[in-house]
């Protein structure tokens, strides 16, 4: 019997509040490496992520183009330069984190092309290949594959040449309507009058349930502003009408168990596990009315189910924010070793691949930090390992030895190998760029996670 919470108004709206809440901070203090952008330009990082890049899950194996669009300014064109050999893609997301296009390497393919984005209802005409967006807030999560830094040169002029050019310059955007926080505040009699009837630790406790009570109730009232601002698609539209935003005298109370009830679906979930390794081939599959250019909208790849759906957008938000669909890219995670032990740097791993996962781009495992799934720093600025990674030993037969440990390995193969992990617990994130088939029919042999 499943222990996964059902679904509920804070994880119906989580995903909008916390999407809108990092489109904010590229458009204010830039994230890391990729510097503050205003709407309908790009914000281009120069190097791979790293520890400073303090956003969830985020990947090590590309360069990031971020984009913030506003579309109530009207359209937007989209100019990108000729790629060659090299992966990229551009991920359109909404601001309900459906996947509504995409351009690139699958999807488009790698010669130089031109696109029109346009804003929800436009009814215009275009020769160019049209985005339609499903919310005037949209962001491109940009992901250029980056070999190491002396290949960081070749990758910042392909950044430069993908362009974004609003067809009204003079256009002024609505944006994300701002919601202030609030902090009531007793009269100065009150608190005088209860400071000297406070019993020791009673201050701080009514300052921690004065802070949580803030907290919730500014999510709620994001939730409710920004709803109306950017609603659902209409054919979600009585989906949403089943989560209404809870009156004030409840705000505390949903947001607290909608809190732990997020944490929880994040690790009971019904995605199926090979070898150890979670696949949520499907946790993107959430979006299935508003599907437009390098989307796959083939049954296998449509979640129907409306209560699924909400679990899994709050799901991949909490866990994955901006993640592609399966066939884009493939995400399988690992808390555990084979035997279902914790993963944790008291312990040294190995993971072993007979051979190279059958992929059309490449592969790699990404390193995070628990609970809040941060790259980890270390030592030698590792922070995954994959078929790209400089100076691998491989043995003769093709097959990879993947070492992972918080102590640097003596022996020089292993040290070659050696993926370096913090003294706590950590989650491992394995990536296929342009899966394989039998990756995505489920026939693929996950590598198990061996505690040495």
């Amino acid at each position: 019997m499943s222990t996964e919470p059902r679904p509920s108004a804070y994880l119906f709206h989580y995903p909008l509040v916390e999407n809108l809440r990092q489109v904010t901070r590229y458009l204010t203090t830039g994230i890391g490496s990729n510097p503050a952008a205003q709407a309908n330009t790009f914000s281009h990082a120069r190097t791979l992520a790293g520890p400073q890049d303090t956003f969830v899950t985020i990947n090590n194996d590309t360069v990031y183009s971020m984009a913030q669009l506003d579309l109530s300014v009207g359209p937007v064109r989209l100019d990108t330069p000729e790629f060659g050999e090299r992966y990229f893609v551009l991920q359109f997301v909404d601001a309900w984190t459906n996947n509504i296009a995409y351009v690139g390497t699958r999807a488009t393919g790698n010669a130089a092309g031109s696109f029109l984005i346009v804003p929800p209802g436009w009814s215009g005409e275009s020769d160019l290949p049209l985005i339609r967006a499903s919310t005037d807030i949209i962001s491109i999560v940009g992901r250029f594959a980056c070999t190491g830094p002396a290949d960081l040169p070749a990758v910042h002029r392909l950044q430069d040449a993908t362009l974004l050019t609003p067809l009204d310059p003079d256009a002024s955007g609505r944006g994300i309507p701002e919601v202030a926080a609030t902090v009531r505040r007793a009269e100065p009699e009150a608190e005088a009058e209860a400071a000297t009837d406070t019993e020791p630790g009673a201050e701080a406790q009514d300052a921690a349930r004065a802070a949580a009570d803030a907290e919730a109730a500014l999510f709620w009232r994001q939730a409710a502003a920004w709803a109306a601002r950017f609603p659902v698609s209409e054919a979600d539209a009585a989906l949403a009408a089943e989560y209404p935003i809870p009156t004030p005298d409840r705000y505390t109370e949903t947001f607290t168990q909608g809190v732990a009830d997020l944490e929880l679906a994040t690790t009971t979930g019904d995605s199926p596990f090979f070898n150890g390794w979670g696949v949520g081939m499907h946790l993107f599959d959430y979006n299935v009315h508003v599907l437009g250019l390098g989307t796959v909208a083939e049954p296998r790849w449509l979640t129907t189910d409306p209560d699924r759906r909400v679990l899994d957008r709050a799901i991949s938000c909490r866990l994955g924010l901006w993640g592609n669909h399966a066939y884009e890219a493939v995400y399988a995670q690992a808390f555990t070793d084979i035997t279902g032990a914790p993963l944790v740097g008291e312990s040294t791993y190995r993971i072993h691949f007979p051979g190279r996962p059958p992929v059309g781009a490449f592969w790699s495992i990404t390193l995070y930090d628990i609970p809040r799934y941060y790259l980890v720093d270390n030592p030698i600025d590792r922070y995954s390992i994959g078929d790209r990674t400089a100076g691998l030993h491989v043995g003769p037969d093709g097959s990879l030895d993947v070492i992972l440990s918080h102590v640097e390995p003596t022996d020089p193969e292993a040290r070659a190998n050696w993926l370096p992990t913090p003294a706590e617990r950590f989650r491992l994130v394995m990536r296929f760029y342009i899966p394989g088939s039998e990756i995505l029919d489920e026939t693929y042999a996950y590598p198990e996670i061996r505690a040495l």
